[in-house]
């Protein structure tokens, strides 16, 4: 984490996207991973992407997310870095997609 204009910061990676970054509000990332990591399934088949979206909302802290405002944000770019990190992995032969704890 890095501090950048009296705010907290981490940075973010894309699986999509190899070797971009970028900064985000490390409450709000913490509370976003915390939460995603409680609901994954630890193996396969795992969730898709709706799952995800409609479950997290219930594991977020409201002062963060006010009526699960930008939730589905922070969900993708969390779960995205996750990926990146090998700490999420998606069923790629699945259709739709689906998404489980690796670790």
């Amino acid at each position: 984490m890095k501090n950048s204009n009296d705010q907290r910061k981490v940075v973010v990676e894309n699986v999509n996207v190899p070797g971009y970054t970028h900064a985000v509000d490390a409450e709000k990332y913490i509370a976003t991973k915390t939460a995603l990591l409680k609901i994954l399934p630890k193996s396969p088949p795992g969730i898709t992407q709706a799952e995800m979206f409609a479950t997290i909302v219930r594991h977020l802290p409201g002062n963060l997310f006010p009526g699960g405002s930008k939730a589905e944000w922070w969900t993708k770019t969390v779960q995205l870095d996750l990926e990146a990190k090998s700490l999420v992995e998606r069923s790629s032969s699945t259709k739709p997609l689906r998404w489980f704890r690796k670790r």
